[in-house]
């Protein structure tokens, strides 16, 4: 009978120490998954900042016609007050870098609470797809989209404009890479079973519109969508 408990006991503890060794590998990678997923958030939400700011400085330029240039303002206006930022204080500085290294990256709080306060509101997405296709119409002219590549002036904001829109997509593309992993981490049972996930929001991908603009020469090197 002892020796029958014994090995009962034996079982019992191997099984709890395979438990609780897979409960930390996933906690480990929960952690550095967690940490992408808000360093590649921040980066989208950085370049599409800038691709709003290119445009409205298109605008404000003269590029386009008077009614088309209210049009972008409007949309880049609503991009830029619906875009969330969070208080770096929260997370220190070099955040993209900290972010990277989980061993001198901030704590598993303030990246809970870097993905729930910057997270893609509907308002968000409505406004980034909105300035896409305002933009699309703006540059739907080739003839006109040509003669502002051919001049010194406004060829560099052109290029500017595409090279961030450029950026964007790469940013959504890996910032979706990077929630597809978390979701299906998350989704195991020993990780619900253990809330291994702690008080960190499911991270959700970011679907919006940026379909690259016919006329608009992408960067060297560049396959656009």
């Amino acid at each position: 009978m002892n020796a029958g408990w014994a090995e009962i006991t034996l079982a019992v503890l191997i099984v709890l120490l395979i438990l609780g060794l897979s409960a930390s590998r996933y906690a480990r990678r929960l952690d550095r998954l967690h940490r992408k997923v808000l360093a590649s958030r921040m980066a989208l939400d950085a370049q599409l900042v800038r691709r709003a700011l290119s445009a409205a400085r298109m605008a404000h330029a003269g590029y386009f016609d008077p009614v088309t240039a209210v049009l972008v303002l409007e949309c880049t206006d609503e991009v830029i007050s619906s875009s969330g930022t969070i208080d770096p204080d929260q997370l220190g500085p070099d955040i993209p870098q900290r972010l990277a290294h989980p061993g001198d990256g901030p704590s598993r709080e303030a990246v809970a609470t870097g993905l729930e306060e910057t997270g893609f509101t509907q308002r968000r997405i409505e406004a980034e797809s909105d300035l896409s296709l305002t933009l699309r119409e703006a540059l739907s002219d080739a003839g006109e989209v040509a003669a502002l590549d051919r001049c010194p002036d406004s060829s560099g904001d052109l290029q500017s404009l595409a090279s961030y829109w450029y950026r964007s997509q790469l940013a959504r593309r890996f910032h979706n890479e990077s929630v597809a992993q978390v979701q299906q981490v998350r989704a195991r049972l020993v990780v619900r079973a253990l809330h291994l996930a702690g008080h960190a929001p499911l991270p959700q991908s970011v679907d919006l519109d940026d379909a690259w603009p016919k006329n608009l020469r992408s960067p060297d090197g560049a396959s656009t969508v």
